[in-house]
């Protein structure tokens, strides 16, 4: 158990009645690293979490944390894992506190300085009822009830859900605090610029299939430039097809804008070939990059 990955799923197949909802899925994400888990909503990012917690069956394939199987080994899991839901729901009569204690007695206790300290970080309300709290504040609760124990292992889905930006800055703080002292976090996220913030992988998930894993530093180097070409005349974007590196040339009057990656010299050699006036270039935001993971009926080994 020392020496094994985080979180292992080999194969992993989950289908409800004809529909499949996660398709023969295999990971690992190993310890100290926060993985992001990135898909739009209903690419089977959930179904992989519950199947991984051993909350519902796979039809086929095996989840493995820390080493254990999590059908046969759950309880054994549970003492070392923190798990916040995409649809968290807590007992509205009873207060921040209460609720706290409650699952910290379950868990056989806690240290309720530690529950203080994120509470205090987070500034969270744990004397009013959780009846009474807006989303935030009962996100706020949640993340207190995944970190409280230091659990080796923390799942997070959706966990952003109504934070504001500057709990959301403390929240990545304590992300990275916490791989810092060897743990790891699993994050699922539809939401890119979360997960480009902290995460050291990333994993694409499309129709319930695993398109893609990377790690952020070499995903963004792999995000294209943006370039603008202005000619004295309208030249047409076939001018560019099939030159090394640029994609997507559109002409529009005057002017050719392209994505191009690698080096520029064979556009600039028919850029210069069509009497180019003037060339701007511009980082490509990883949105679009992500996007051609997300487009429906894209080729996952070319995206």
């Amino acid at each position: 158990m020392t020496d094994a990955p985080a979180i292992e799923v080999d194969g992993l197949t989950k289908k409800f009645g004809d529909f499949t909802a996660v398709d023969d899925l295999s990971l690992t994400i190993e310890r100290g690293e926060i993985f992001g888990f990135l898909g739009p909503n209903g690419a089977g990012k959930s179904t992989t979490i519950r199947c991984i917690l051993d909350l519902i069956r796979p039809t086929a394939g095996h989840c493995r944390v820390l080493g254990l199987d999590s059908r046969t080994d759950s309880v054994e899991i549970r003492r070392s894992l923190g798990f916040l839901p995409a649809d968290l729901a807590l007992y509205p009569n009873l207060t921040g506190r209460r609720t706290i204690e409650y699952l910290a007695n379950l868990r056989g206790g806690v240290d309720m300085g530690v529950v203080d300290g994120l509470a205090e970080r987070f500034g969270a309300e744990l004397d009013r009822k959780v009846g009474e709290y807006s989303s935030g504040n009962r996100q706020k609760i949640g993340l207190i009830l995944a970190f409280m124990h230091n659990p080796r292992v923390v799942v997070l889905d959706e966990p952003i859900t109504g934070l504001d930006p500057l709990v959301q800055l403390e929240f990545h703080t304590l992300m990275r605090e916490h791989v810092t002292a060897g743990n790891t976090v699993f994050l699922s996220s539809h939401t890119l610029s979360e997960v480009e913030r902290v995460a050291d992988r990333v994993g694409f998930i499309r129709s319930g299939r695993l398109v893609a894993v990377e790690r952020m530093s070499e995903l963004q180097e792999k995000s294209l430039r943006r370039v603008t070409l202005e000619f004295p005349a309208p030249v047409p974007a076939s001018a560019f097809d099939g030159v090394e590196g640029v994609h997507d040339a559109v002409a529009e009057g005057n002017q050719v804008t392209a994505r191009y990656e690698g080096a520029m010299a064979p556009l600039l050699a028919v850029a210069t070939a069509n009497g180019v006036l003037s060339l701007t270039t511009a980082s490509v935001d990883l949105d679009e990059l992500f996007l051609e993971y997300y487009r429906e009926g894209a080729d996952p080994e070319a995206a």
